[in-house]
């Protein structure tokens, strides 16, 4: 059956084409229909004036109410009101995780054009306002017109650090909700459709003349979907790939198959079957944090309702679906509170405040929301799960191995193990049943789709309850080594001179040139480094992971735009598998990467805590090379950190490990950072006789430019203490 496609809003893109980001949002649906209140009640928001700060909308909706795709669609229609940029990005993972705003804020900027390359490396903590990238990010909004998609916002702590002191900005987050602690800020919540777009939404996806031959029938499925337009996006695929099913049958079975999942012994047994799908994978520690899965979701009530609390940014919650659309509001003011410090805001009368009076992020991280037993979602995908063929339902359940969920020919192909053509037209007929969600396509036009969330942790117990461990784990080993023949091939095409790369891949998956693999690499960046940072998690293909590490680590830097901050995460996922297998010396060598990056960043003393582990991996074995680099890294450190004392100490230390192991290139070097560290001690006598030694060593070594440059500094030092320094 054919299936009917509808365009924008008339006046929606024109004007806003030009505007930098729009392909980066979600593709959305092709079809839209309704929430004309909702969209209202956005514009509206959006154009009150903000005292001091970015505008903040805040759109609320359980899973499966179609809350992304309403953001979309309203950044598309203002875009053009914002003409600095369209920024987007997810702040939980599919799973639940969470992902750190530190994280996000490179991200961010990078779609802004901004080079992070200057950024400091992440804090301790990446939650925090004052994280050097939450900064930067703010410093770089200041005087911009742009407009911020926060999609999956799990709570106010992810979100405070981004929002920049910016009138200009409008920020607009989706949540699940609850989101408490912004102050001033009601949500737009959203329901169900009302029942005739709910209807219509049917019959444009189903197509033909089904539902307007059934009106009835249509009425009845809308009602038992709940209105809920992702029940409904699942119903019409099951209605698209079976002609024979008629409107009403569609409605009793999903009626049924509601009741079923929802009665007590399906529940338990389901989840007997397959709980351990959501449990969180516990990861390895690391100085920079990572985004960790949740526990598995808890019984819990969804979140829209009618009533909403003024003022709290809160949904409410209720029991069970609605099938009418509540009214949504616009934020408005919260009137005084009695025994509060906070003041109104009555604009434009009243001053800018500083971001801490007006956000007030929730102590602990909220917990996701998940989707109850009894939800029409449930059923919509237990019956469109059943009407797959074995290869498309092996193929969806391998889909939720893939990093970040997302996945195109070249990974779905190794999941699975197929050639990549079938891998292709098994991916869209997925997405024709609405069981997964097209994304912006690659930089090469490749086809790129994703597990919706909503969807995840079924899928995992699906995939636990009917996929052997060993099937698993293989699919994953075949992923990583795609990932690592992909990478390399990447680096032999932008450094030739490197050496070969690996057999070429079949021609579908083949990287054709240099402009395509940087355009690959960078593209794919934060799925690869999920990928590696998964399975280094796990523990369990610390091999191929460990290939894809070293891939990365030579491939990344070639593209003239690796992050500093990217690059760390690689090390310390060097240092996490060094350090559980015992190889010391692997270990060292990661450490003294770190304190590079972190010595690189200004970050003194984070990095003489990595060259001093480091210095301890080194002497466990008995490595003199890594020992004599580790103490000339930690002097280093001491100089900069105005311990002159101290860099002496450990320059010396140095020192006699080079002259031990007879390399006088490094013995000259450190002769002259010794003679440097005296002088800072006003200890003019040793730095000139340390400046004569290094001076003898060059010359014995044939070093005509290290000779001019410590000639030059001891010729400057002597002319200081003539002119009585």
């Amino acid at each position: 059956m054919a299936r009917k496609t509808v365009t924008m809003e008339a006046g929606a893109g024109a004007s806003a084409e030009r505007v930098p980001g729009l392909d980066r949002l979600p593709a959305g649906p092709a079809l839209f229909v309704g929430r004309r209140t909702e969209l209202a009640a956005l514009r509206a928001a959006a154009a009150r004036p903000a005292e001091g700060r970015s505008t903040v909308l805040v759109l609320a909706g359980r899973p499966g109410s179609g809350r992304t795709a309403l953001a979309v669609r309203f950044a598309v229609t203002v875009a053009a009101e914002y003409p600095d940029g369209v920024l987007f990005a997810r702040l939980s993972a599919p799973d639940g995780g969470r992902v750190p705003p530190a994280r996000v804020a490179r991200r961010l900027m990078e779609e802004l054009g901004v080079d992070t390359a200057g950024v400091p490396l992440p804090g301790a903590v990446e939650d925090s306002r004052d994280d050097p990238a939450c900064v930067a990010l703010r410093a770089a909004l200041a005087g911009r017109r742009a407009l911020l998609l926060l999609d999956d916002v799990r709570d106010a702590g992810q979100l405070w650090p981004l929002l920049a002191d910016e009138p200009g900005c409008l920020v607009l987050a989706t949540t699940a909700g609850p989101l408490t602690g912004i102050e001033d800020i009601d949500p737009v919540i959203l329901g169900g459709l009302d029942r005739p777009a709910a209807v219509e939404l049917l019959g444009d996806l189903v197509g033909g003349t089904r539902i307007g031959c059934d009106p009835v029938g249509g009425a009845d499925l809308a009602e038992a979907c709940g209105s809920q337009p992702a029940a409904l996006r699942l119903m019409a695929g099951r209605l698209r790939s079976k002609p024979e099913l008629a409107v009403t049958e569609a409605a009793q079975e999903l009626v049924r198959a509601v009741a079923e999942a929802s009665a007590p012994g399906a529940a338990a047994a389901s989840a007997a079957a397959g709980a351990a799908g959501t449990a969180a994978e516990t990861k390895a520690a690391e100085p920079v944090e990572e985004a960790r899965p949740e526990p598995a979701a808890r019984p819990a009530h969804p979140v829209p309702a009618k009533k909403k609390r003024k003022g709290s940014g809160q949904a409410p919650r209720t029991e069970t679906p609605r099938t009418e659309t509540p009214k949504a509001q616009a934020p408005r003011a919260q009137a005084p509170k009695a025994a509060g410090p906070e003041p109104v805001l009555t604009p434009p009368a009243e001053p800018a405040r500083d971001p801490a009076a007006w956000v007030r992020p929730a102590p602990e991280p909220a917990e996701p929301v998940p989707v109850p037993d009894n939800d029409p979602l449930v059923g919509a995908f237990t019956l469109a799960y059943a009407g797959l063929s074995a290869a498309q339902a092996r193929m969806l359940r391998a889909l939720t191995l893939a990093p970040a969920q997302c996945a195109d020919l070249r990974t779905a192909s190794a999941l699975v193990g197929c050639p990549a053509p079938e891998a292709a037209v098994t991916l869209a007929a997925l997405a024709e049943r609405e069981l997964l969600t097209e994304e912006p396509p690659a930089p090469d036009g490749t086809a790129r789709y994703r597990v919706p969330g909503r969807l995840h942790p079924r899928l995992v117990r699906l995939r636990e309850r009917e996929d052997r461990p060993a099937e698993i784990e293989l699919a994953r080993a075949r992923l990583l080594e795609r990932l690592v023949r992909l990478a390399e091939s990447a680096r032999a095409l932008l450094d030739p001179a490197a050496g070969p790369g690996p057999d070429p891949l079949p021609g579908p998956l083949r990287l054709r040139s240099a402009a395509h693999a940087r355009q690959w690499l960078l593209g794919e960046r934060d799925l690869l480094l999920g990928a590696v940072a998964d399975a280094i998690g796990q523990g369990d293909l610390d091999g191929s992971a460990g290939r894809l590490v070293t891939a990365l680590l030579r491939a990344l830097p070639l593209t003239g735009a690796a992050a500093p901050a990217d690059l760390f995460q690689l090390h310390e996922l060097v240092l996490t598998v060094a350090e559980r297998h015992g190889r010391p010396r692997r270990a060292s060598a990661a450490l003294l990467n770190l304190g590079d990056l972190q010595a690189a960043a200004g970050r003194w003393e984070p990095a003489l805590g990595h060259y001093r582990a480091a210095l301890e991996h080194a002497r466990t074995a008995d490595d003199e090379a890594l020992c004599a680099r580790a103490l000339e890294g930690a002097a280093g450190c001491h100089r900069a950190l105005g311990d002159a004392v101290r860099a002496a100490d450990w320059y010396g230390r140095a020192l006699g490990l080079r002259q031990s192991m007879g390399d006088h290139a490094a013995e000259a070097r450190l002769l002259a950072r010794i003679a440097e560290a005296h002088t800072a001690q006003r200890r003019f006598e040793e730095a000139e006789r340390e400046y004569r030694a290094s001076l003898a060593v060059l010359r014995r070594i044939g070093d005509e430019r290290g000779r001019e440059a410590v000639g030059t500094a001891l010729a400057d030092l002597r002319e200081r203490v003539l002119a009585g320094w």
